[in-house]
């Protein structure tokens, strides 16, 4: 999530814009007492949880009971679990292999339900548990022969796409989309998640000199269609629209949010689009996001500012009231997604050397009510806030704890 993301720009800024952490404190004191406030908990690659593959069953319990104190601790309400990190499982399904950062072999059972614990132990504590899915992001890996016998994807080779170094699956087969949501609606059934979440990998990202080779596809199923891209934007369209009524039909009360790469369309291209130059969801990875929120297919949407105040190509402050319009008037709720992990890695543009950044974040969006929170990426910067950003966060807004938005 974070890394795709941020490798699409790798351009330094000037932070143009600068407030007052005791500026702060007041006008977030102004907003009602209900507001998302989540971290993200990926453990694809063991990126936060857990911290290695192979620990005992009661070091991965431990582990991830921390990391619901730590949301706790700072005064976060929601934590957004990734459970199905490499068409893999946190859970014991029958869809789907036991994921290998667990013991480090794919299929082998953990000895535990991570997921059914998460859900008790996040409630236990006053948390949302909302489940976190990649719909078809298969390995990152290209090498089918890595799977486990067992896997989907080698029993249906027809429907892998091998491209960029990984293995997909094909979106527009509907025998895959009909899998991945089966296999999604598993954990619906046996839990009660309080969300079904996906992140921002529709099709992949692009890779200079390769192309997604979904040729066959398109000639079965794509002949409806002006252009490939038209067809592989319905394809995501249907993904969203069937996994949102199949959630509704089986638990009425569990939401489906999405968090989206932060830019739809660039205005250059489309008038509709935000003053941005800068990679596209709709035209690069066939996301129609805009859509998605106009016409409240989904309960909330989280499109990913992974940028500071003033950046050239892609500023903060101006993607967050383009947002804000384009939820206004929709059923779907808008919240930020955050980028706690640029804070002060020395790799980023100055204004992330600041800790004042992302408190800063929080009060220009304290502007527009159509904000309904944050999420921070992710729990592991959490943890070690390397320079305070989160600190100061937690105290120039979040004085108080909130309820989430439900």
């Amino acid at each position: 999530m974070g890394r795709l993301t941020r490798r699409a720009f790798a351009l330094a800024a000037l932070s143009t814009f600068t407030t007052t952490g005791a500026a702060a404190a007041p006008a977030r004191e102004r907003r009602a007492a209900t507001e998302m406030r989540g971290m993200w908990l990926a453990t694809v690659t063991n990126r936060d949880w857990p911290s290695r593959p192979g620990l005992t069953a009661a070091a991965q319990r431990a582990e991830l009971i921390a990391m619901l104190d730590l949301a706790v601790s700072r005064r976060l309400n929601t934590v957004i679990f990734q459970v199905r990190p490499t068409a893999d499982a946190l859970w014991p399904s029958p869809y789907e292999p036991w994921s290998q950062v667990l013991t480090g072999t794919q299929g082998r059972s953990p000895g535990w339900d991570p997921l059914g614990t998460a859900v008790t132990e996040a409630h236990a504590r006053g948390l949302q548990l909302h489940a976190w899915f990649n719909p078809y992001r298969v390995a990152t890996h290209d090498d089918p022969s890595k799977l486990v016998a067992s896997h989907p994807a080698r029993r249906h080779p027809q429907w892998v796409v091998s491209f960029g170094g990984k293995l997909y699956y094909n979106p527009g087969l509907p025998e895959v989309r009909a899998f991945v949501q089966d296999a999604i609606l598993d954990a619906v059934q046996k839990y009660p998640l309080d969300a079904v979440h996906f992140d921002d990998y529709f099709y992949p990202y692009p890779v200079a000199g390769q192309s997604f080779d979904d040729e066959a596809a398109y000639d079965t199923y794509g002949g409806a269609f002006p252009s490939r891209a038209a067809w592989r934007r319905d394809n995501v369209d249907k993904l969203v629209l069937e996994t949102a009524a199949r959630i509704k039909a089986v638990r009425p009360g569990t939401q489906f949010g999405i968090s989206p790469f932060g830019v739809w369309r660039n205005a250059a291209t489309d008038s509709r689009g935000s003053d941005t130059r800068a990679l596209q969801s709709y035209d690069d990875i066939h996301a129609d996001t805009r859509k998605w929120v106009r016409e409240g297919w989904i309960d909330y949407i989280v499109p990913q500012l992974y940028w500071n105040i003033g950046l050239s190509v892609a500023d903060y402050a101006k993607l967050v009231p383009w947002w804000a319009e384009v939820a206004k008037g929709s059923r779907t709720r808008l919240y930020l997604g955050e980028a706690l992990y640029r804070a002060g890695d020395p790799a980023q543009p100055a204004a992330w050397q600041s800790p004042a950044e992302l408190s800063d974040h929080l009060e220009l969006a304290a502007a527009h009510p159509q904000v309904r929170g944050h999420v921070f990426f992710a729990a592991k910067d959490v943890r070690t806030d390397r320079i305070g950003a989160m600190a100061r966060v937690v105290a120039d807004h979040y004085r108080q704890p909130a309820e989430p938005p439900r």
